[in-house]
């Protein structure tokens, strides 16, 4: 059985909401470069930073990061498909202190 495909899936991811999340496991879990990471991913450098960024700030506040719910890069023009559904709404994350 080939897989190749399957595999495509998951290496050229063309969903907003995926394809952030793949680049930020690459940097966070596989320690890929973030330069590297962002080439890879169709970023530019400076935006995956930000992203980066947000990421560990907002783990930190125990906000749901912006990998689960819509931000204004999934309403620009050309992510159509994406604006078909409401992404799911931002909210904390349980936390030690309540």
């Amino acid at each position: 059985m080939d897989d190749r495909p399957c595999c495509e899936f998951f290496l050229k991811p063309t969903q907003t909401f995926q394809r952030r999340y793949e680049a930020l496991r690459a940097i966070f879990v596989d320690g890929e470069p973030l330069t590297r990471a962002a080439e890879r991913f169709g970023y530019k450098i400076a935006a995956l930073k930000s992203i980066a960024s947000r990421f560990r700030a907002d783990w930190r506040r125990g906000v749901v990061t912006p990998l689960f719910c819509r931000t204004v890069e999934d309403d620009l023009p050309g992510n159509g498909a994406l604006r078909t559904k409401t992404g799911p709404s931002c909210q904390k994350l349980p936390t030690v202190n309540g």
